[in-house]
């Protein structure tokens, strides 16, 4: 799914104001909730010893014409069979994204075909995508070598070990949905972040970093929050989700300033600075923006739609039970969404730390799982696949530590 702005890209932005009325254009757009996407992450392991440093070169042939120009210059990045193109992260996770789809269905049939074919390509060289949302077996290692990692890692590296760890091992599993209605975006956009905390417990998978357990049920969440705090973490939720996140992307630092050969941007500029003339005779492009608007990572991005990000990878085909039960979830009528997601409301971080253990994301979570699979068959998926995945969420909150908790 992907956004585009109305102005052209290498028109110089003549002030902050102008670049927040830009964001909040762009970022929301309105409409009937239509078309749904899911994006699958993947830490890559050899198939021999996960614990082996990847190889660019072996991850390169893998991925032969579906591999991307950041991993092998002049690529074509040809997109696999049902459309979907191949990306690459920092550390090698590979990552494929698939046009929007108009019914949950095709897009299920779709993203599963194509994830098939990935994890074939990667067989074929002995490698293995990985079944966590954070490397349980490796400290975070940069094989990418572009000019926009080296200054995110840069930038990061400055505010603490989260930033390496976000970009070069974990995986995320993120599910994309319309902005809806005018006179309902900002109720979605509540219930997206609301439904956060218990959707974190549920999933949750990556306790373990580099051999070590963290005590965190989602470190995943733990170093994306801590990555470059406040701005990938949640949200207030008090204002009007357009202009609240103009002005969160004003007051975000600049990480990458794509002049020369690096990227490197000076240390405490924001974008707003930047747009009212803090750097002279540098003013900003509106592709400045939209690339500026790339680098910020929080749990929900708006970009034209909502992207939802807080999710840990799953193994196999186990990306299909959030993506049923979120895309449910925004069918139902959203008063009944806030109302089973309120126990655990704002909860984020004692989601992440104990999962289903806290009580309160834990009688959110059965709350959210109840009316989610309730309305389930709203999606049009297969009747057996509806009742596959129930079983699984109900599986899941009905844990022996799950009653414990409760």
């Amino acid at each position: 799914m992907t956004s585009s702005g109305g102005s052209p890209a290498t028109t110089p932005i003549g002030s902050r104001a102008e670049a927040e009325g830009y964001v909040a254009m762009v970022c929301f757009k309105h409409g009937p909730p239509r078309l749904f996407g899911v994006e699958l992450e993947w830490t890559v392991h050899h198939a021999d010893d996960p614990h082996r440093p990847l190889d660019a070169g072996r991850l390169s042939k893998a991925l032969g014409v579906h591999a991307p120009a950041t991993l092998v210059r002049g690529s074509p990045q040809l997109p696999l069979s049902r459309g979907a193109l191949v990306t690459v992260e920092p550390g090698g996770q590979v990552e494929i994204s698939g046009p929007a789809a108009d019914s949950i269905p095709r897009l299920i049939e779709d993203t599963a075909a194509d994830a098939a074919e990935l994890t074939a390509l990667l067989l074929d060289a002995d490698l293995v995508p990985g079944d966590h949302g954070l490397d349980p077996f490796r400290t975070p290692r940069r094989i990418l070598t572009v000019p926009r990692y080296a200054a995110m890692e840069h930038a990061f590296q400055r505010l603490g070990p989260h930033g390496p760890r976000m970009m070069c091992s974990t995986a995320g599993l993120q599910i994309c949905l319309d902005a809806g209605e005018a006179d309902q975006t900002a109720l979605r956009w509540r219930a997206l972040h609301d439904l956060g905390p218990a959707l974190v417990g549920l999933f949750a998978n990556s306790r373990r970093r580099a051999g070590a357990d963290t005590g965190w049920a989602s470190a995943r969440t733990q170093a994306t929050f801590g990555t470059c705090a406040p701005f990938t973490e949640p949200p207030p939720l008090d204002a009007d989700p357009a202009a609240a996140w103009a002005r969160t992307a004003m007051e975000a630092p600049v990480l990458c300033l794509r002049r020369g050969d690096t990227w490197d941007a000076p240390t405490g500029l924001t974008f707003g600075a930047w747009a009212d003339g803090q750097l002279p005779g540098d003013r900003p492009t509106y592709d400045d923006l939209d690339y500026h608007l790339s680098t910020l990572f929080p749990p929900v991005r708006p970009r034209g739609y909502l992207e939802v990000r807080y999710l840990d990878a799953q193994p196999g085909d186990g990306w299909i039970a959030p993506t049923l039960l979120v895309t449910a979830l925004m069918s139902a009528p959203i008063d009944q969404v806030l109302a089973a997601a309120e126990p655990a409301a704002g909860r984020w971080f004692p989601a992440a730390r104990e999962g289903l253990k806290d009580s309160l994301v834990l009688r959110a979570a059965r709350a959210v799982v109840a009316l989610g699979t309730e309305v389930m068959d709203r999606t049009g998926a297969d009747p057996d696949l509806v009742a596959a995945v129930a079983t699984r969420l109900q599986r899941i909150v009905d844990t022996t530590h799950g009653r414990r908790a409760s």
